[in-house]
């Protein structure tokens, strides 16, 4: 890609690092984050117009010292409060007046200069891509088919596990919208049986990842060589890899298992430098459906980790039905818009109640809505108590199982956003 001035935030603590660069990013300047361990060579290299110091250093580093030597204007912004309107003109003013920014960095621009990277990195050699489903690796194929679509091919392993309507989504804005080449495999019914029985939350993540790699791995072999992998790689996984002394957050892996079963020479990670909010940007001027663009994060194990306990087909019928109905009456109060992330629980607790004048014995679904930024951290959502109430109503009336409807106003920490 071509030469764009760059920002180099040098991140001393750890803390708020994403938050300031994302508040650069938004003033349509490019940014890197490096840590306190960085070498003053590399920061260097990269040519930056302006350095922002951000953290609480120990005095014990040295690169503090070190990057002021390298004879551009150096912000140090500890003590700034970037959400603030002072804190945004103290920012603002900086890179436009201090550091002469052009505002190169936007979406459309990105957009047109990955196209014409991957149409010469490409050539006519085979890609192959693990569509989940998720905005991210919808957005990878995307740029890919832009690019050169014969090249591509799509593998989505349905595992059974998916919000109710999903596969069926995924298959109709991939293949028959946007025209890829998409291979589905319907893989729910191996994925049960192997869950069967299973409570432990860990066990059961390690059956669904191990068996959804077993899965790609004959798909690609049938397909045959593949020259390139594309992953939805997002710079918020390398970031959270540890990028100073401080260590990681939580480890970053490409494709646990897939270099040893796949002869390729290459991973691609087309939106490797982009936060979450840029990736949807990107959906848009690549021309995908907003449905798909604002899709809401989704944990890999799917809907295994949002029913409590071992996983049963009823208990996953009920699931998929209250989830869907929540997501409905979000959408029909206006609110999908305004909620980082909203679903249900099936819990593995019954209570007693009353269903048609007799006592009933059924299930408790849990409701969770949080607002986050990076997922590091998040606050439970005050919907409004109609919304509550309605979601509530159609649960236990529509979904047979179910006789009782909790709300989830913890946030993260001291619980994590979901419950297993």
């Amino acid at each position: 890609m071509e030469t764009k001035q760059t920002v180099v935030i040098v991140d001393l603590s750890g803390r708020c690092n994403q938050l300031i660069a994302r508040s650069v990013r938004n003033l349509n300047v490019y940014c890197q984050l490096v840590g306190d361990n960085a070498k003053i060579e590399d920061i260097k290299k990269v040519n930056p117009i302006g350095i922002i110091l951000t953290g609480e250093s120990d005095g014990e580093k040295t690169i503090e010292a070190e990057v002021k030597t390298i004879g551009v204007p150096v912000l140090d912004i500890r003590d700034i409060d970037v959400e603030s309107k002072q804190g945004v003109k103290t920012l603002k003013s900086f890179l436009y007046k201090t550091c002469k920014a052009k505002g190169d960095w936007t979406m459309k621009a990105f957009t047109e200069a990955m196209v014409a990277e991957l149409k010469e990195k490409i050539g006519d050699k085979k890609v192959l891509c693990a569509l989940s489903g998720g905005v991210d690796s919808a957005v990878c194929a995307a740029l890919i088919h832009k690019a050169n679509k014969d090249c591509l091919t799509c593998v989505f392993v349905d595992h059974g596990l998916m919000r109710k309507g999903e596969p069926e989504q995924v298959v109709d804005v991939f293949r028959n919208k946007l025209g890829m080449n998409l291979i589905h495999i319907d893989a729910s019914e191996r994925f049960l049986t192997k869950l069967e029985g299973v409570n432990d939350p860990e066990r059961k993540r390690k059956i669904i990842g191990e068996e959804f790699i077993r899965v790609f791995e004959e798909e690609a072999k049938k397909i045959g060589a593949v020259d390139f992998l594309v992953q939805g790689t997002i710079y918020p996984d390398i970031i959270e890899s540890g990028i100073g002394s401080k260590g990681l957050v939580k480890s970053h892996h490409n494709v646990g298992g897939l270099p040893d079963v796949i002869d390729f020479k290459e991973i691609l990670e087309p939106v490797k430098d982009l936060f979450k909010d840029e990736v949807r940007k990107v959906g848009i001027e690549i021309g995908l459906p907003l449905e798909q663009v604002n899709r809401q994060p989704f944990p890999g194990p799917g809907l295994g980790v949002r029913c409590i306990g071992a996983i049963t087909r009823e208990r996953l019928a009920i699931l998929k039905d209250a989830d869907f109905i929540m997501r409905e009456e979000i959408a029909n109060a206006g609110w999908d818009t305004k909620i980082w992330q909203y679903f249900a629980v099936v819990t593995d607790m019954k209570s007693v109640g009353v269903r048609n004048e007799v006592r009933s014995y059924e299930y408790t679904v849990a409701l969770r809505a949080i607002h986050s930024i990076d997922a590091m951290s998040a606050q439970f959502v005050h919907l409004p108590f109609e919304i509550l109430e309605t979601i509530s109503r159609r649960i236990t009336t529509e979904v047979v199982g179910v006789n009782r409807v909790v709300y989830d106003i913890t946030s993260k920490p001291p619980a994590t956003i979901e419950w297993e």
